[in-house]
C-alpha cells in the first residue's frame, strides 16, 4: 500500500486531496491528511475574523470524507526526510510515508524586531485571526490599533477595522513611499484615497525601531497603542526551512519542474514552501496543488508524468470593506464596486468546489 502523507490543509494542500479524489484513487493509495484545524479554512479572509465583521465558520470549508482518505488533526512538529516520516504533537510514534506533500504554509518574519513577536497579533492562522479579533473589538471606544506592513494582508485588516469599529483611531505603517507599490498606480490612488476618506492615519516610509506592549517606535517616535497587528512579511513554515535541501534567497525549498524535491523525489512542496518566480497567493497555491495531483496520478500508475503546464494567474483581488475594492483582472486594473463583488464570487465558488 503506497501512503502519501499531506502536511497542511491550505489552498495547497487542499487541492492536492480533492483533485487526487476526483482523479480517481487507485485501490493501493491510500492518503492521510494532518492539519491543525477539522477543516480547510480560507486563509485570505482571516483579515475578517481579525475585525470581527465574519463568522469564522464562514471561511471554513468541510475536508472530503471518503475510504481512501484518514485525517489527523494535528501539529507536525519534525519532517524527517532521511527516513520517510514525519512526528506529531500528539502521539508518540512517528508517521510514516511513501510520498509527501509539504503544504504547512508560512509564518509572520519579524525581522529581528524587538518586542514584534511578542507584543503584535498575527493573522496567519485561524486562532491567531480569532485572538486578534478579540483584542481588536474589545477595545473601548477610541482605541488605538496600529496596522504594521500595507501589503495586501495589511490594507485589508486596516480598511475591514475600520469598517467594523468606525470610532477607533487606526495607523498603518508602510515601509514604502506609496501603499501597495507593486500594483497599478490608479489602485494606488484609489486605496490611498479610501484610507484618506476614511480617517486612516497612513505614515510612510516606516521603520519599526521596537515593539512594546502598549506602544510601537518608528523612526524614534514611539505612538501610544493599544493593539498592534503584525502584517510585515512572511516566511515559509519552519519546517520547511529546517529541512537540509537547496532554497532559495527566502529560504523556500526548490522544487523540479513536477514540484518534486530534486534530491528526493517522493517529497513535494506547494505554496509559501516552494520557491516560485510567482508572488505567493491562495491562488498559486491552488494552481500548484492541482498539478501536483496530476503527476502523482501518473506516478500511482507507474508511469512518467508529463511536465505540468506553466502556471497563469487570473489576477489579484482585494477589499476594502464590504463594498469597495480594486484588483487586476486580465491586466487590467479595477477599483470598485466590481472587484469586490468579484472577490466575493471567487469565494463562493471555492467554498462551493
Amino acid at each position: 500500500m503506497t501512503e502519501l502523507l499531506i502536511l497542511g490543509g491550505g489552498y495547497g494542500g487542499f487541492k492536492v486531496l480533492y483533485d487526487a479524489l476526483e482523479n480517481g484513487i487507485p485501490d493501493d493509495v491510500h492518503i492521510t491528511m494532518v492539519n491543525r484545524n477539522p477543516y480547510h479554512a480560507m486563509k485570505t479572509e482571516y483579515y475578517a475574523i481579525a475585525a470581527g465583521t465574519t463568522s469564522d465558520r464562514s471561511v471554513r470549508v468541510d475536508f472530503p470524507i471518503h475510504e481512501k482518505i484518514s485525517y489527523i488533526f494535528d501539529e507536525a512538529t519534525r519532517i524527517d526526510a532521511e527516513e520517510d516520516r514525519v512526528f506529531l504533537a500528539g502521539r508518540e510514534e512517528p508517521l510514516a510515508f511513501d510520498q509527501l506533500v509539504i503544504a504547512l504554509g508560512c509564518e509572520d518574519n519579524y525581522h529581528g524586531i524587538e518586542g514584534a513577536e511578542e507584543f503584535t497579533e498575527s493573522v496567519q492562522t485561524m486562532s491567531s485571526a480569532r485572538h486578534a479579533g478579540y483584542k481588536i473589538n474589545d477595545l473601548k471606544a477610541y482605541g488605538n490599533v496600529t496596522i504594521v506592513g500595507a501589503g495586501l494582508s495589511g490594507i485589508e485588516v486596516a480598511a475591514e477595522t475600520r469598517e467594523s469599529r468606525p470610532d477607533l483611531n487606526i495607523r498603518l505603517l508602510d515601509r514604502g513611499n506609496t501603499v501597495l507599490k507593486a500594483f497599478d498606480e490608479k489602485i494606488q490612488k484609489h486605496v490611498a484615497d479610501w484610507f484618506r476618506e476614511n480617517e486612516v492615519n497612513v505614515i510612510h516610509e516606516a521603520k519599526v525601531e521596537y515593539v512594546e506592549k502598549d506602544g510601537v517606535c518608528n523612526n524614534g517616535i514611539c505612538y501610544m497603542n493599544d493593539v498592534t497587528v503584525w502584517t510585515a512579511g512572511v516566511l515559509p513554515h519552519h519546517l520547511a526551512r529546517e529541512l537540509p535541501f537547496k532554497k532559495d534567497r527566502e529560504e523556500k525549498l526548490i522544487a523540479n519542474d513536477f514540484y518534486q524535491i530534486p534530491e528526493k523525489t517522493n517529497i513535494y512542496v506547494v505554496g509559501d514552501c516552494v520557491s516560485s518566480e510567482l508572488s505567493p497567493s491562495g491562488q498559486l497555491a491552488g494552481e500548484q496543488g492541482e498539478r501536483i495531483a496530476e503527476v502523482l496520478k501518473y506516478v500511482w500508475r507507474g508511469q512518467q508524468p508529463k511536465k505540468p503546464s506553466s502556471i497563469k494567474l487570473k489576477g489579484t483581488l482585494g477589499s476594502l470593506g464590504k463594498s469597495d475594492g480594486f484588483g487586476n483582472m486580465m491586466n487590467q486594473p479595477l477599483t470598485g464596486k466590481i472587484p469586490r463583488i468579484a472577490k466575493s464570487g471567487v469565494l463562493w465558488l471555492h467554498k462551493r468546489h
